[in-house]
């Protein structure tokens, strides 16, 4: 009797192990246009950035015009949605986006009026808090014997903007089917390289935390600097502690220091919170801002964010 309970036992720890580790957690994406193929179809648009003109894909025009681009990301997300990953869709997003369009934009300083702009590709990524975006190029290849679709598929981390995978290739020749089932068709047999590769930059990040960069800074009027000490050690110090208790095994690179600017690179932070709500940059440097605000400091702090990969953290004022 006491053999057959062990067995048991035995067989719900692996029906249970089986049920842990075989659901592994995967990235949320959102699947769009790549900036090549909207400059080849004239969906780009200018906005100012602090004086700087940026030429940057209008993505709600091409959604809008095109008649290919609702049904190609359709049948590419189908694919990746039957591969376990959530999808985020970026045509409703840009919707949501629209109906608040009378958000500032911008963030200035009260008394400097130092200011920061968002890119609508930044904003886009700040609304839909997607994981990874998946770009996707294509171009139809007639020959006598048929069209054939070629394209290329790759994918950025939202808060680095780093490439994390990629796939090219040309679907067979075909002259019945219309361009969003051949370039399906094309993408399916190129897809689970292109899955794995997403795959493992996730796992990396679920074990390693998220790379993001924070800078401190100082307003020039502020009668104090990063060398100045408090309870016997420099501000530097202080926030080079905080740190490496609160970074993913005390990951960081302090690439830059001075008196005037802290740049922490490679910054690795949780993915999630204790109430398992994905954290930004935004938000984890949002604890440093409140440390800093506290005892023994007691400063006046501003915080400032660029996507969801960059924060920066000014001293002496808001």
């Amino acid at each position: 009797m006491r053999k057959v309970k062990l067995l048991l036992a035995a067989v719900a720890l692996f029906v249970f192990s089986s049920s842990v580790f075989g659901q592994a957690k995967k990235p949320t994406l959102m699947i769009l246009p790549s900036d090549n193929w909207c400059e080849q179809r004239y969906f780009m648009t200018e906005f100012d950035n602090q004086g700087t003109k940026q030429k940057v894909p209008n993505y709600k025009q091409a959604f809008q015009e095109d008649n290919e681009i609702g049904q190609v990301i359709s049948k590419i997300g189908a694919l990746m949605i039957d591969r376990g990953f959530p999808l985020k869709d970026a045509e409703q997003e840009l919707k949501s986006i629209e109906a608040r369009s009378a958000e500032d934009n911008m963030t200035t300083s009260n008394m400097s009026s130092s200011s920061l702009a968002e890119s609508p590709l930044d904003r886009l990524k700040n609304k839909a808090k997607a994981d990874i975006i998946i770009q996707i190029w294509w171009k139809v290849n007639k020959t006598d014997q048929g069209k054939s679709v070629s394209f290329i598929l790759e994918a950025f981390d939202t808060y680095t903007s780093k490439r994390i995978a990629s796939s090219t290739g040309t679907g067979s020749q075909n002259n019945t089917d219309i361009v969003p089932v051949l370039l399906r068709n094309a993408v399916l047999s190129n897809i689970e390289p292109f899955v794995a590769q997403l795959q493992k930059h996730f796992d990396d990040i679920m074990t390693n935390g998220r790379e993001i960069l924070l800078t401190v800074k100082r307003w020039n009027t502020w009668d104090k600097n990063l060398e100045t000490e408090v309870n016997g050690e420099e501000l530097s110090v202080h926030i080079n502690k905080w740190m490496q208790k609160n970074t993913v095994n005390g990951r960081f690179n302090m690439s830059d220091a001075s008196e005037n600017k802290i740049k922490f690179e490679q910054v690795r932070i949780p993915l999630y919170d204790s109430n398992n709500n994905a954290i930004d940059a935004g938000q984890f440097a949002k604890g440093l801002q409140k440390y800093l605000k506290a005892a023994p400091f007691n400063y006046e702090v501003k915080l400032m964010t660029r996507g969801l990969g960059e924060a920066i953290i000014v001293l002496g004022e808001k």
